[in-house]
């Protein structure tokens, strides 16, 4: 907000349409993500951004719309962060494990708190998935979020499996295994991680995590995956 030489406020400086549209999305990917699509209130948006509801209804026009646009800026974002991750980790099970440890984590083998620029993506995706997605999910029969959503949800799955199919040429993924059926039970998983937050032990998430991938394991290794991955959930 601009002001005059005594300090006393003048008007908001206007945005331009595209940094206005961009600044509500991040703000209401806040909300959302905290609260749920059903609990969020499009004021708190209005109120993160300094603005008042009625610009949030002129640029999105409803609140379904503005979440599915959050969903669909989401999906491209954890998109983006997969394919850091696919470069910094290790090995396909190391990316698919920190994949489904859950939302807030950097990168494999990265100290928790590390705050380097490279990690903020990865970890707005992981907020992403544990939270927008699985309200995608949730959503998915709603008359006005059923498209918006499902196109979301299976951009991601298409991602996931395009990666797993990539780990299965280099041996870290068995060959045997449906790609596309691979990504949609990691995606499952993940989705279900607000349930379990809210009501499992937390100490069973690692066993979870291990299930998930011993699924997944070529077969000569699956019988030595006895025990959880380390717990890399910081």
């Amino acid at each position: 907000m601009d002001r005059d030489e005594d300090g006393t406020n003048t008007r908001r400086t206007r945005l331009p349409a595209a940094e206005r549209r961009e600044t509500i999305l991040r703000a209401a990917a806040e909300v959302f993500s905290m609260t749920g699509y059903r609990a969020a209130k499009v004021s708190d948006v209005a109120a993160r951004v300094g603005v008042t509801e009625p610009v949030i209804f002129q640029n999105f026009g409803s609140k379904a719309a503005l979440f599915a646009a959050v969903v669909e800026r989401a999906a491209a974002e954890a998109a983006a962060s997969l394919d850091e991750l696919a470069a910094q980790a290790g090995s396909a099970p190391g990316l698919l494990g920190h994949v489904l440890a859950g939302p807030g984590h950097g990168p494999p083998e990265q100290d928790s708190a590390d705050a380097g620029a490279g990690t903020g993506r990865l970890h707005h995706a992981g907020a992403a998935y544990g939270v927008l997605f699985a309200d995608a999910a949730a959503l998915a029969a709603e008359p006005e979020l059923t498209e918006p959503a499902r196109k979301a949800l299976r951009a991601i799955a298409a991602h996931l499996a395009d990666l797993i199919e990539h780990a299965q040429a280099h041996g870290g993924i068995d060959p045997g295994a449906d790609p596309q059926a691979a990504a949609w039970l990691l995606l499952s998983v993940i989705s279900a991680q607000r349930v379990r937050t809210a009501v499992m032990p937390p100490d069973l998430e690692p066993a979870i995590t291990a299930l998930a991938l011993r699924a997944l394991a070529p077969p000569a290794t699956a019988p030595g995956l006895t025990q959880a991955p380390p717990d890399i959930r910081g």
